[in-house]
């Protein structure tokens, strides 16, 4: 279990050092990429999520998601014995993976006067702030992507990584205007309670009443999308 919660932790580091890092290098000003736009963010955040995929998938099946983790859970394909270790190396991960890009970039923090900025970096928000919608968005990106996940066919070992990297890019560029796609409440809510406590200059508050969006959203999104799947297939769909 050890090896599975290292995996999980270090895989949700890299995750957020390189996610949250192409927000910052885009966004934050004296950045040398800043102004680069949203095709270079969702295209690093498709490669966020593969390149630790590659590293630890077969530790721990690359879960770094804990609506995956548990959707996987209700489906019977992870025990669920295993899920609290998976949630805490999560969230964990993903706190010490803000902290990193902190480190890195507060020179640019220092160097950007907008708190929404400087958060945005850290946490999703949405486009339009409509807490029941947002959650549904949320929802709907999510089951896309665990349900896509789900129908990846049986391939060599680490080519379903080179799908989940298209199937995020494939999600953002078509709803990640909406809400930011979190897709996964430890990418979310690790970086925002890191935003909380580290000293950021000028940085406002870390937006708490929006954060149920990214946790209630994605958990609910991943159940439905393997419920369908299971539902289908012992329907001889698959």
């Amino acid at each position: 279990m050890l090896v599975k919660f290292l995996a999980e932790f270090f895989g949700t580091m890299l995750l957020i050092i390189l996610g949250d890092g192409v927000v910052a290098n885009v966004t934050l000003n004296k950045s040398g990429m800043k102004g680069a736009g949203s095709i270079q963010i969702t295209l690093a955040w498709g490669l966020a999520v593969m390149v630790p995929a590659f590293i630890f998938g077969a530790a721990s099946g690359a879960s770094f998601n804990p609506a995956l983790t548990i959707a996987l859970a209700v489906d019977g394909s992870q025990p669920w014995a295993e899920v609290p270790v998976y949630i805490a190396a999560q969230f964990a991960g993903a706190i010490v993976g803000a902290c990193i890009v902190y480190l890195m970039f507060q020179d640019q923090f220092d160097a950007t006067d907008d708190p929404g900025t400087k958060l945005g970096v850290f946490s999703t928000g949405p486009s339009v702030p409509n807490i029941p919608r947002n959650i549904f968005c949320e929802a709907v990106a999510t089951f896309v992507l665990v349900f896509a996940i789900k129908g990846i066919p049986p391939v060599a070992a680490g080519i379903s990584n080179l799908f989940v990297f298209g199937i995020i890019v494939s999600i953002g560029m078509s709803l990640g205007g909406l809400t930011g796609y979190a897709l996964n409440p430890a990418r979310d809510i690790g970086p925002r309670i890191a935003h909380a406590f580290l000293p950021i200059k000028g940085k406002g508050d870390s937006n708490w009443g929006y954060a149920i969006v990214p946790i209630v959203g994605p958990i609910i999104g991943a159940v439905v999308a393997v419920l369908l799947f299971m539902a289908l297939g012992n329907a001889g769909v698959f």
